[in-house]
């Protein structure tokens, strides 16, 4: 019996519904014969089915059975539906009739199902066979006519037609059989007594009694029964009802009572003693049933299964001791219990499906439970934390479908549980694990740990110098996360050099990028002082299709190292110019004048760049002294009488870079006696005061000699000549020296005197009236201050105070007052004098 099942509550309404949906066509019924060969045609389900032949085989049909075996077999080349193996009706379904199988044909792409029966026609390939072989009767001989005698039926496993129609015997005087047809539809032999025995004249009958089917040709199957004449015994035993109904549950123990079938008899002695029996050997009974042939007592001596036989129509013998007997008939209904969990088939399953596929079938199954009423309606779920859910098909058919797209970076792979519960008590249930794969898609571009990358490189790196990386990643997966990394050539490298505007430099040329690891390699050696940093991007490309990038930038920043040496300015170092024009100290100068200043600078920059002086040696060793920061030369103490009249300083200008650089320059210096400003008068002086002051700040007394003022203006006009001649010698050797290069114009004022502003000498003129033209000497570098001096005799001093090298900057503070030299012990202990 096939079992009803509902998964939904109001079943009926959504089949109905869903049907519509899924036009499906009406069930049709092909009938087959039994004992058909191996590839017997049946039907051909294509032209049934309004399909091709080709579309069959692409929408891959398939015949799907209710039952384990291949009964069968599809052929996809020419769609005939054939029989794979032989048909036994009575196998099938035994003494069913009509014997239907039901099966589905499913199209998988789209998928489709369709339902089908197929009817086994009975072949009359079996014949009556009776029980026993021989019947034994005992009749009284007082038996009236007409008095009926039940026959032990033949059994016939065909149906319809080919099952017993009749029962015939050999023809005799006295008995007769009629065919009686019973409740359950079995025909079963009577005989009747037509006259009246005789034990005297005949004590014993001897008859063929032949079953006959109903076949073409009939088949037919023979017993003996012997007819005993008995002497007079004239109570056969009667139940006490002829008809027994009992129901029993299908877990029943063996041995438990089913009923007491009970008849009595009215004669006494031998012939008042009643045995029970089974009225036939049925096996099917023999096998199930037991009953006690004194008690009437039926017991259970094998399991009972509702799924296999529903009811049982036992007949029971009630015979006394003189062999007159009775029959009663007990009908055992067997009743269902929830004894069979619910079962499920997995028709179809798609284990990888992509991440960005829509709504997609995961798993096609059907479900069946063999019990029957509330112990097979079935209901099916899945948990409610996965993106899928169930969709009913038909004929308890469901799809297992995702809801939406799936996220692989999300969740890569769903265990999905089914449950499948019936509505017993109690309730049973099964499950099955289905496991879905989400397949990758390349939905996620590359992502760079950081959007801007900083690496900092020393200078005068060697080449091929790993000087860093850039690191990406993607949630993808396999190809779809291989990183490939590339410079973006569109990209130049951006530099910008002091004093200088933004120049574009090829970033190709300077760095290298492995494309698989993201290493970061100097092409070539890089120099601070031309680049100071650069910036470009770089772009982390996936292996996908199409392929997704993501873009970073990395900016290179390089770090000075000390590879320029200071470069001295002033005073110039070309040979003996630089001893052509000494610098001019009076005699009578003091403490702290100031005889000239240094000029260097350094092409790095930072600690590298901060100069510091010292002086190395000194032709009086303590006259002399150096700032350790501004390079100014004073003097130390007074210049004395005692003093040689040519000194010589080596002055050493060194930087702080790892390990310092340093360059020295001389410095000649010349002790004049007697020199000085020259005296001017002031516009409101009297003409007799400006007349007394002697050229070159020398004014004697009212009654010195004249030869001695000749000699004075003669000495000093040679000196002044010298000093003339060697700032043109000077001047001429840095003209031919630098050649043009960069090196701004060269004006020669009166005198040996120069100012220096922003990297030019300026000459000075006589009397410090003015500054003449520019004189570039800056080279490739420029001075990080901005210094103006003159070299003059000045004029309007009381002092007569001989100025060289002192700033004419108006509004530049000293380098520290003297109260900075107080907090500054550093600076003072640096600075020579007290």
């Amino acid at each position: 019996m096939e079992a009803e099942v509902e998964c939904f509550p109001r079943l009926r309404q959504v089949l109905f519904l869903f049907c519509l949906l899924a036009q499906t066509v009406a069930e049709q019924v092909y009938i087959v014969a039994e004992e058909r060969d191996s590839g017997s045609f049946v039907a051909n389900l294509a032209t049934d089915l309004g399909l091709g032949i080709r579309e069959l085989s692409l929408r891959r049909a398939r015949v799907i059975l209710n039952s384990n075996k291949n009964h069968f077999q599809l052929d996809l080349q020419t769609g005939d539906l054939q029989v794979n193996e032989k048909l036994d009706r009575e196998e099938l379904c035994g003494s069913t009739d009509p014997c239907e199988l039901q099966f589905q044909v499913l199209l998988e792409d789209p998928l489709e199902v369709f339902r089908f029966k197929l009817m086994v026609q009975d072949v009359n390939d079996n014949s009556p066979v009776f029980p026993e072989a021989k019947m034994t009767l005992k009749i009284l001989e007082n038996t009236p006519p007409g008095t009926v005698f039940p026959l032990k039926n033949a059994q016939d496993l065909d149906v319809g037609i080919n099952t017993i129609q009749n029962y015939t015997i050999n023809p005799n005087p006295h008995l007769d059989v009629l065919t009686h047809r019973g409740r359950e539809g079995r025909k079963y032999p009577v005989l009747v007594l037509n006259k009246a025995l005789d034990r005297e004249e005949q004590n014993e009958l001897r008859l063929t009694l032949m079953a006959v089917d109903g076949g073409a040709p009939p088949r037919s199957g023979t017993a003996l029964v012997v007819v005993d004449v008995l002497d007079i015994n004239d109570n056969a035993p009667e139940f006490t009802q002829p008809l027994y109904q009992v129901k029993i549950p299908e877990n029943s123990a063996i041995g438990s009572l089913v009923v007491t079938v009970s008849a009595r008899d009215l004669d006494t002695g031998v012939n008042g003693n009643v045995f029970y029996s089974f009225f036939y050997d049925d096996e099917d009974i023999s096998k199930t049933f037991e009953i006690n042939e004194i008690t009437g007592e039926i017991k259970i001596i094998n399991i009972l299964d509702y799924e296999k036989t529903v009811s049982y129509e036992v007949d029971i013998k009630a015979s006394d001791g003189a062999g007159l007997s009775g029959k009663c008939t007990v009908n055992i209904q067997v009743l269902d219990i929830n004894d069979n969990a619910p079962e499920m088939k997995i028709a179809k399953i798609i284990s990888h499906i992509p991440e960005n596929a829509p709504e997609t079938t995961v798993a096609l199954f059907s479900i069946q439970d063999r019990d029957s009423e509330e112990n097979g309606r079935m209901i099916c779920s899945i948990p409610d934390d996965v993106p899928f859910f169930l969709k009913p098909s038909v004929e308890n058919f469901y799809n297992l479908m995702a809801n939406a797209a799936l996220d692989r970076e999300a969740r890569a792979q769903y265990t999905i549980t089914i449950t499948v519960s019936d509505l017993g008590t109690p309730r049973l249930q099964s499950q099955h694990n289905v496991t879905v794969h989400v397949s990758d898609v390349n939905d996620n571009a590359p992502t760079f740990s950081q959007a801007l990358y900083t690496l900092f490189v020393l200078e005068n790196n060697s080449p091929a110098l790993h000087i860093g990386s850039v690191s990406a990643s993607d949630r993808d997966a396999g190809t779809n996360a291989q990183l490939t990394y590339s410079l973006l050539t569109q990209d130049q490298a951006t530099q910008q050099p002091q004093g200088q505007g933004p120049e574009q430099v090829d970033v190709g040329a300077l760095v290298a990028l492995d494309a698989a690891s993201g290493q970061l390699f100097a092409l070539r050696a890089l120099d601070y002082e031309t680049l100071r940093a650069f910036e470009f991007g770089v772009r982390a490309s996936d292996g996908g299709s199409p392929a997704l990038s993501g873009e970073a930038r990395v900016r290179v920043v390089l770090r000075d190292a000390n590879d320029h040496a200071p470069r001295v300015l002033y005073p110039p170092r070309n040979g003996s110019a630089a001893g052509a024009c000494p610098e001019l100290v009076p005699r009578g100068a003091e403490a702290g004048y100031v005889v000239s200043k240094v000029v260097a600078v350094d092409g790095d920059s930072g600690r590298n760049a901060w100069l510091s002086y010292e002086l190395l040696q000194a032709t009086e060793p303590g006259l002399f002294g150096v700032w350790a920061h501004s390079g100014e030369v004073r003097t130390a103490r007074p210049v004395s009488e005692r003093d040689a009249p040519q000194q010589r300083l080596l002055v050493q200008v060194r930087d702080h870079g790892e390990p310092p650089l340093s360059a020295s320059v001389a410095l000649h210096v010349l002790l004049v006696d007697g020199f000085s400003q020259p005296y001017l008068p002031r516009p409101d002086a009297p003409a007799g005061q400006a007349g007394q002051a002697g050229v070159g700040g020398l004014g004697g007394e009212a009654g010195q000699a004249e030869a001695l003022t000749v000699s004075l203006v003669v000495a000093l006009a040679a000196v002044s000549s010298l000093f003339l001649a060697s700032v043109l010698a000077l001047v001429a050797a840095r003209l031919c020296g630098r050649g043009g290069a960069g090196a701004g114009a060269v004006a020669v004022g009166s005198g040996c005197g120069v100012s220096v502003a922003e990297g030019r000498f300026f000459p000075a003129g006589a009397g410090c009236g003015g500054v003449g033209p520019l004189v570039d000497v800056g080279g490739a570098g420029t001075l990080s201050q901005s210094y103006q001096y003159e070299v003059c005799v000045s004029g309007g001093s009381g002092t007569g105070e001989f100025k060289f090298m002192k700033p004419i900057i108006p509004d530049l503070p000293p380098p520290f007052s003297g109260k900075e030299l107080e907090e500054n012990p550093d600076f003072r202990n640096s600075f020579p004098f007290s």
